[in-house]
């Protein structure tokens, strides 16, 4: 895995988009966002909720190895489960509310990049919780990237960019909480 362009890309995604977009869509294999920045940054994810469950918890004995680890799956189930929700809302929502097939593989690409402020978020709130307030003020900006995106991407027509948006950012923004909210239940519950 090449580190140095996954930064490059998440800075670029963060900084500007619209160039972002713009090499993005260059790019000829549409399913390497899999391997190239979402599996990646999930996987960064996980082991920022991991260390940061053990600095703010101790490392002392096994309960808090276990506690750990309970939370770096549940970050890494509901990042990558909210992903693949989200991608099918949207690409749902676009084939049938907006009558506008797209491919699959542009909302997985749209959706994989998308998410950058959402990881950024999760591997900073992980190792600095006391940011809450502002981390979610900040995931709004996952707004604009889609905005940038849609146009640059997917080429969304004008009157529908703004219906096209709101939802893929909801999408976005609301599909991992809800499954974390889920595997924290089930995880509670079969405790």
């Amino acid at each position: 895995m090449n580190y140095k362009a996954l930064f490059h890309r998440a800075f670029l995604l963060i900084s500007s988009p619209a160039s972002a977009w713009e090499e993005i869509r260059l790019e000829e294999d549409r399913r390497a966002v899999f391997s190239s920045f979402v599996y990646p940054m999930i996987g960064l994810c996980g082991l920022s909720v991991f260390l940061g469950s053990l600095f703010s918890h101790g490392w002392g004995g096994p309960e808090s190895f276990r506690y750990a680890m309970t939370q770096c799956c549940a970050i890494a189930v509901a990042l990558f489960g909210g992903y693949f929700l989200a991608v099918n809302l949207t690409h749902h929502y676009t084939a049938r509310m907006l009558n506008m097939p797209v491919e699959k593989s542009l909302i997985l690409q749209l959706a994989g990049y998308s998410m950058v402020v959402i990881f950024c978020l999760r591997i900073i709130l992980a190792l600095m919780p006391d940011f809450q307030i502002i981390a979610l003020l900040l995931q709004f900006y996952t707004v604009y990237i889609v905005w940038e995106g849609s146009e640059r991407l997917i080429h969304i027509n004008e009157e529908n960019r703004l219906k096209f948006t709101l939802v893929s950012s909801v999408a976005l923004l609301f599909s991992p909480v809800i499954i974390e909210w889920i595997f924290d239940k089930l995880t509670y519950f079969l405790n």
